[in-house]
């Protein structure tokens, strides 16, 4: 199984390579995720260019099943997130086989 990136490595991977100090790539980072964080709330969206955009999303009230007794149950309409990746993230990461 592949490990992932903790926050710290990539902070200090970022810095590294754009020649900034550790703390100036977290400053960057956190201001990032708190700005993706308001413009999506406010304008339903937040593209980061040449990654993807981050979209809230409404899901409409439907009938669910409770796994452990079977019941069918109601799950409420409800606001969520979620993440979009840009079509040459895609290509890079797995190129269409054509």
């Amino acid at each position: 199984m592949a490990t992932t990136m903790t926050k710290t490595q990539l902070i200090r991977l970022m810095a590294e390579k754009v020649e900034i100090t550790n703390k100036q790539a977290a400053t960057f980072f956190d201001t990032l995720a708190e700005i993706a964080v308001q413009q999506a709330k406010k304008n339903g969206v937040f593209v980061v260019p040449g990654i993807g955009r981050l979209k809230k999303v409404q899901r409409k009230a439907r009938t669910g099943r409770n796994p452990q007794t079977g019941e069918t149950i109601k799950i409420k309409a409800k606001t969520t997130a979620k993440f979009y990746v840009a079509k040459a993230v895609k290509d890079a990461i797995a190129p269409s086989k054509k």
